[in-house]
């Protein structure tokens, strides 16, 4: 269904980008109802009122599917303004409802449903009006028409948006009305405080490789009812500041502003936690935002395995490998879709392996894009990501719902065996507990061999001078957790890795 209703969205000359991004400003408009009533959004967000948007078309059957749950319509009646028509007289006051004719060719018959072809411009699935409670706005087929969709990046109908009075947007979906107006309690206040300074988002990847610098960006906003002229940003990493950064400006009241905050050198993973602040903050729960810094798993190995498994819809979906230079080394996509007749065929479909030979020591940067934008996670079957290298999977994507994911992986120094200047290495025992012994075949010199973690973290080393010949090193695992790890023995450049099972 949702590749038909995309399809459909590209005919009538509707973007093909996935929707406007969760947690963007949404854009104020103006429009009339079909009563002849003007309605402005930025009007309800001040007033305090959290606006559910439902932008679809007449012609649009899984459109006039929702509509007739008519949780739009309990929603508006049972939490709209106080005073407005059909509104029910105990409503909890704080949200307001739109349906929005997103077909800039449609006319007023088709609302009423007068189903006159099958074209955009004369096919109705009903009668729109009868029943309809809340405020109809027929998108004018003229300039503001097509800012709103332009503005708003509507992609497919329908599209179900919510946006708090702090202008912050979000798309919720075909929810019920119970769900909808979870959501609208989900909005934070509205502003009320002279001075109050809001953390929203983290504006970088919060994933880098080993060994990178990492500088925070941010994004702050107003809450408070007068300007903004300062604030300071904290950033801790596992309860330790590692990080500030200030804003200095004049930011009225809800408006945005970023912040890039001091590098960090060589950051370990961990809670990352950005704190805004400002000379009479009057909300401190607003202030504070938590994600996990994640350090890229190391690929130890000559060539990587991409393997990927589309939902039913792998026309949507594409993906790339690039290096910290910008040059891809691997992609694919778009993939086959699996149905027929219009409908998705539910389920997993593999596609053929992607090998990519790995460069020592690069950081590369893995996207992967639905065109939809509800990623692997969602009804026709659930795709699946990851990347292996020597037979063990590397890199998984998670479950994603949205346009792009982003992950990193590293890799080691390591090249062909020809080149090492250690040879024959042998971890034994393996699975092992309390000691490992790493035997290898040295040729002169010093070398190291550690034990690293699967995010690349040294946890053990040891260093041997002058080895020659056949060398045996006993390493102390007891203290180490049971899990996979990687042993590497190292002479310079050269880095000879294998795995190794903690017991």
């Amino acid at each position: 269904m949702k590749k038909m209703l995309l399809s459909i969205a590209l005919l009538a000359g509707l973007s093909a980008n996935a929707q406007l991004a969760n947690g963007s400003v949404a854009p104020n408009f103006t429009f009339t109802d079909l009563n002849g009533t003007s309605h402005t959004l930025y009007d309800y967000l001040d007033d305090g009122y959290t606006v559910i948007l439902d932008v679809s078309a007449a012609w649009c059957g899984p459109c006039w599917t929702y509509h007739n749950t008519h949780a739009i319509r309990d929603v508006y009646e049972q939490h709209g303004p106080t005073g407005m028509p059909n509104v029910q007289a105990g409503t909890t006051n704080d949200a307001m409802v739109f349906y929005i004719e997103g077909q800039l060719t449609n006319t007023a018959a088709q609302l009423n449903g007068v189903n006159a072809g099958s074209t955009y411009a004369t096919a109705s699935q009903g009668n729109w009006v009868n029943g309809t409670t809340y405020p109809i706005l027929d998108l004018p087929n003229n300039a503001a028409g097509q800012a709103f969709l332009s503005g708003y990046q509507i992609g497919y109908f329908p599209t179900i948006y919510k946006v708090c009075p702090n202008r912050i947007i979000t798309e919720v979906g075909t929810e019920t009305a119970a769900n909808l107006y979870a959501a609208v309690g989900a909005c934070p206040a509205p502003a009320s405080a002279p001075a109050d300074a809001a953390m929203l988002a983290y504006n970088t990847d919060t994933e880098i490789c080993p060994g990178q610098s990492y500088t925070p960006s941010v994004k702050i906003q107003n809450n408070g009812t007068t300007s903004l002229a300062n604030a300071t940003v904290s950033i801790t990493l596992n309860g330790t500041q590692v990080s500030t950064g200030t804003y200095t400006g004049t930011l009225a009241t809800y408006g945005v502003a970023t912040v890039t905050c001091s590098p960090i050198a060589a950051p370990v993973s961990g809670a990352l936690v950005a704190t805004v602040t400002t000379t009479g903050d009057a909300a401190a729960s607003n202030g504070s935002i938590t994600t996990a810094l994640v350090i890229a798993p190391i690929a130890n190995g000559i060539t990587a395995t991409v393997k990927v498994a589309t939902d039913a819809f792998g026309s949507e979906f594409t993906w790339n490998i690039k290096k910290s230079g910008g040059a891809i080394v691997a992609q694919g996509g778009p993939y086959t879709d699996h149905g027929s007749g219009g409908q998705a065929t539910p389920g997993t479909y593999p596609e053929p392996d992607v090998n990519f030979t790995l460069s020592p020591s690069e950081c590369y940067t893995i996207t992967l894009m639905d065109e939809y934008g509800d990623g692997f996670d969602g009804t026709p079957g659930n795709g699946s990501f990851k990347i292996q290298v020597n037979g063990a999977d590397l890199v998984v994507a998670p479950s994603w719902s949205t346009d792009e994911l982003v992950k990193k992986m590293a890799s080691s120094g390591t090249a062909s065996l020809e080149d090492l200047s250690v040879t024959d290495v042998t971890v034994y025992p393996n699975p092992a507990s309390g000691i490992v012994n790493v035997a290898f075949e040295a040729n002169g010199g010093e070398y190291s061999v550690s034990i690293l973690d699967i995010a690349g973290r040294v946890v053990a080393t040891k260093a041997i001078s002058s080895a020659s010949g056949s060398t045996t090193i006993e390493m102390p695992i007891a203290d180490l957790q049971a899990g996979n790890y990687f042993v590497s023995v190292s002479q310079g450049a050269s880095t000879h890795t294998q795995k190794l099972m903690v017991k």
